[in-house]
């Protein structure tokens, strides 16, 4: 969204803006307001994080396949389904995510909208959420790193989680192997042969999450050293830290590795406290940080499937001085409402083009500030 024109009087003013809404007391609705949120935040992230324990209990038949030895990890998921769900439900609340979440799952359930353009969704999943063809518009190696990243997450995520909530399991007859059974929620899924690659798979699919992921965060921390628009509005905490977080985990993940193969085991002690230390510190950190994104991306999805099914029907609002297309009419009324919600009172700017703001913007500046130094 392009900013409002900063005005220096009220001549300047969007056509009808009201006067500033008088700032509440302290104490007042507000205060009450916020208070309401993060009660309700809270509640709910103590029962997701309450059906998580659940889910661990049942799922690894009461504890019955649960490996004690990664209790630490499954803590640290635990807490991290508390802070998602806590700062999920406080980032719905606000006007604009609300009105962005309200129309993502209208679009998603529309049933006009499926009958329109059915595969419409299932495109978007894979080019939005998957592919992130958006990002390619930008750069292409920051796509290529991103995908790098991204796809060595989900495989990490898809083997951690299981595993550390006790779900998943691989058992072998013989005690040793080298035949192997995975078993997911004490079911049989598959027998595979420990020394064929299957086998190296299954046992090695962490290792490949590292190789992916270290050459993605070593090119962003590298960007965020060498770009100097990186450099400016970076901070170490938001921006760095997370890079490093992903470096840290993949590389003691693959000393794990190279210490039980090579080293037959030296240091693998040290390296594993190491390791389980970063992967907490990590999954605590998901919710508070700038990995909170890959929560909220999804809920945009909806978004995209709305602007299209609007565009589809031919809805594009044009700018009112230029008439030059915008967006669609539907996300411009959105946009409006809400900054009608925010107690924006210039929400008339949005039915113009950037350009024509800038030159409304200059028009009333030479037209009420300028005279003034006459």
């Amino acid at each position: 969204m392009t900013e409002p024109p900063e005005a220096p009087d009220a001549a300047t003013d969007a056509p009808g803006r009201a006067a500033a809404a008088p700032v509440p007391p302290a104490g007042g609705p507000r205060t009450g307001a916020l208070r309401s949120v993060t009660v309700r935040a809270t509640v709910v992230g103590v029962i997701v994080s309450v059906l998580l324990i659940l889910a661990i209990v049942f799922g690894s038949r009461f504890l019955e396949n649960f490996d004690s030895a990664l209790l630490p990890y499954a803590v640290a998921t635990v807490f991290l389904a508390f802070g998602v769900a806590y700062r999920y439900t406080v980032w719905v609340s606000a006007p604009g995510a609300r009105r962005l979440f309200d129309q993502g799952w209208r679009s998603f359930f529309s049933m006009t909208n499926f009958r329109q353009a059915p595969t419409a969704l299932p495109k978007m999943i894979a080019t939005y959420l998957g592919l992130q063809k958006f990002l390619g518009a930008r750069s292409h190696a920051r796509w290529a790193a991103h995908q790098l990243i991204f796809w060595g997450c989900i495989l990490a995520a898809l083997i951690t989680f299981p595993l550390t909530w006790g779900w998943f399991t691989f058992t072998s007859g013989t005690g040793s192997g080298p035949g192997y059974e995975m078993r997911i929620w004490g079911f049989k899924v598959i027998g595979f042969g420990a020394l064929n690659i299957v086998g190296w798979l299954m046992f090695h699919g962490l290792d490949i999450a590292a190789v992916l992921v270290i050459p993605g965060a070593c090119y962003f921390l590298w960007r965020r050293m060498k770009d100097r628009g990186a450099i400016t509005g970076q901070r170490f905490a938001y921006d760095l830290v997370p890079l490093i977080a992903l470096i840290v985990i993949s590389v003691t993940g693959l000393l794990l590795t190279f210490s039980s193969i090579f080293l037959h085991g030296g240091g693998y002690e040290f390296l594993a406290i190491l390791h389980m230390v970063s992967v907490v510190f990590t999954l605590i950190y998901i919710p508070f940080g700038k990995f909170f994104h890959i929560v909220q991306r999804p809920a945009a999805v909806g978004m995209q499937l709305f602007k299209y099914t609007a565009r589809q029907d031919q809805q594009i609002f044009g700018c009112r001085r230029c008439e030059e297309p915008i967006d669609t009419g539907p996300y411009v009324e959105n946009l409006r409402g809400t900054m009608r919600d925010l107690s924006l009172d210039f929400d008339e700017w949005a039915e113009y083009c950037p350009r024509c703001k800038r030159v409304l913007r200059g028009s009333a500046y030479l037209s009420h500030v300028k005279k003034g130094f006459k």
